[in-house]
């Protein structure tokens, strides 16, 4: 075979696709990595000076104030990060924060991040059109330089306005990333490696959350003094992506569907493919854009308006929703507090090895999803959720009782980390694009990336409050809501395996029009045609 390819799944694999890939999912990679690395720097513990601040706020500025900082102090401590924040005040004012506020602007701070992400999202399809998939990427990195910047700085220059100010920009940049990488991998992957190429983007944003989690350990960037660099770093994806984007090719099918030019977008193929005649690929993409042309324009409200997309894009936000709402965040938070009832001496380790477990299955989704299929592993996976969500109720309701019920947890945390590894955390991401055809892809990203950054919002702003108010029973909700999803993909949500875009859409739109055919069985009956994406890679030897 010759050099610079590889062997995949019975697909050649070049240098340029595998170059393409990687330099996409970095911006991934960066999304996950500012998920977790707001809570990675560790708590910071009173010393003696503490001490005396919360009496001295006791005498100055009353008994409710000084209550307040004693309990915050001692009872959980504080975040370095708002430790920070207190310091800022004290300088400006010199009083410590009303604890009030300092629980305000530590929430916007994490919070801001989910509303940047929310609006952003909503630009994708736009964004995507205009500036086409790999220069959106390009200039997206914008946001994330200024806003690592700021954030890096914040300490610097005594201002938690530039650290919030920056998640919000930072955030911003995930949304847009979040939409754009599924595009550009999906559009330029090969039709029998798109599933496993496509659950990188969700592999590279668990290996940003344990990269973060591992960095945020005191002993490394997790201290008082280096976490403005822990935070600072989010520049590094972004410097070497801007670095390896102009050596990839923009993807052939927004080049030559959207944009009309098909010398661009054969060389394009060229580079992706290793091969020299691209002319039937070419002729497929033309027939595509022919039924495109005579179809409107697809808007935003056309996708809930038209029978023929209403389907599909219910099926996208739903299945968004089953990512957010599957509970995964509830098992991160009580994991910490299990571990330590386990007898775990720091249970921080522990919390990374919940990470590496949520990395190796992600892994082991990559190589099955191609295998069993996107709907078979998405239920695989929302079912071993619920089991695991009403074994973890049981123990946590018997933990003081049943002291061994602790082990029975952490079984159950690493459960449902690696169930949701299998389906519900890969599978949506990418399955949005396979729903839909090059015309109504961009408006469809933008819609179920904006419902999952609304779910997320969501479930960071009401799950304190809920999990407050249910105890361990939090998980039963959970498990209802699982079972709903779960039941919701055996009806309604199609396999796309080894489908082509045109066959998906062909049976969708044979749906609309009244028939009720299976979808595999519609699907089938198109084996025959040609395909509309790269699956060409590995037929033919190269020349």
């Amino acid at each position: 075979m010759p050099a610079g390819f590889q062997q995949l799944g019975g697909e050649t694999v070049t240098r340029t696709l595998a170059l393409s890939v990687f330099t996409a999912v970095l911006g991934s990679l960066e999304f996950g990595y500012n998920i977790g690395v707001i809570n990675a720097p560790q708590k910071v513990q009173p010393t003696a000076e503490d001490l005396a601040v919360c009496q001295q706020v006791w005498l100055t500025a009353g008994m409710r104030q000084g209550i307040g900082w004693y309990s915050r102090w001692l009872g959980k401590s504080l975040r370095i990060i708002e430790a920070d924040y207190n310091a800022t005040w004290v300088h400006r004012y010199g009083e410590p924060i009303p604890t009030g506020i300092l629980t305000s602007l530590w929430s916007l701070s994490v919070a801001i991040f989910s509303i940047g992400g929310m609006l952003s999202s909503f630009c994708v399809g736009f964004v995507s059109e205009w500036l086409g998939r790999r220069k959106a990427m390009l200039v997206n990195n914008l946001f994330a330089f200024l806003g690592g910047s700021l954030m890096g700085m914040s300490k610097l220059c005594s201002s938690f306005e530039m650290m919030i100010l920056g998640r919000f920009i930072i955030g911003a940049y995930c949304g847009l990333a979040s939409g754009l990488t599924p595009m550009y991998v999906g559009e330029i992957a090969p039709t029998s490696l798109r599933g496993a190429l496509g659950t990188l983007h969700q592999l590279a944003i668990v290996i940003g959350i344990l990269i973060a989690q591992i960095l945020g350990l005191e002993s490394l960037l997790g201290s008082e003094d280096l976490w403005p660099v822990l935070l600072g770093l989010t520049v590094v994806p972004t410097v070497l992506q801007m670095a390896l984007l102009p050596f990839c090719p923009e993807s052939p099918r927004f080049l030559y569907i959207v944009r009309c030019q098909e010398h661009h977008a054969k060389s394009g193929l060229r580079r992706l493919t290793g091969r020299l005649e691209v002319g039937d690929m070419l002729a497929e993409m033309k027939e595509e854009k022919r039924r495109m042309d005579m179809e409107r324009k697809v808007s935003i409200p056309e996708l809930f308006r038209s029978s023929l997309y209403r389907q599909p894009i219910i099926i996208s936000i739903l299945l968004q929703l089953s990512q957010q709402l599957s509970g995964i965040n509830a098992i991160f938070y009580y994991s910490t507090s299990i571990f330590m009832k386990a007898g775990v001496q720091n249970p921080v380790y522990a919390t990374i090895g919940a990470g590496i477990v949520n990395c190796a299955f992600t892994v082991v989704s990559l190589f099955l999803v191609e295998r069993m299929g996107r709907r078979t592993l998405h239920m695989l996976g929302l079912g071993g959720m619920s089991i695991c969500a009403i074994i973890m109720t049981m123990a946590l309701a018997l933990l003081d009782s049943v002291p061994w019920m602790s082990y029975i947890s952490m079984l159950s945390i690493f459960g449902f980390v690696a169930f949701f590894e299998v389906g519900p955390g890969p599978i949506p991401w990418f399955f949005v694009a396979e729903l839909f055809s090059q015309g109504p892809r961009p408006a469809a990203m933008a819609v179920a990336g904006c419902s999952n950054w609304t779910a997320n919002f969501i479930i960071g702003m009401c799950f304190q409050y809920v999990a407050d108010l249910c105890g361990p029973y939090v998980f039963l909700i959970f498990a209802a809501l699982l079972l709903f999803f779960l039941i919701f993909t055996f009806l309604r949500v199609p396999e796309t395996q080894g489908k082509t875009f045109d066959q998906i859409t062909a049976n969708f739109h044979q749906r609309s029009q009244g028939g009720m055919m299976d979808l595999d069985m519609g699907m089938d009956m198109d084996l025959d045609k040609p395909s509309t994406e790269l699956d060409y890679l590995g037929e033919e030897s190269i020349n």
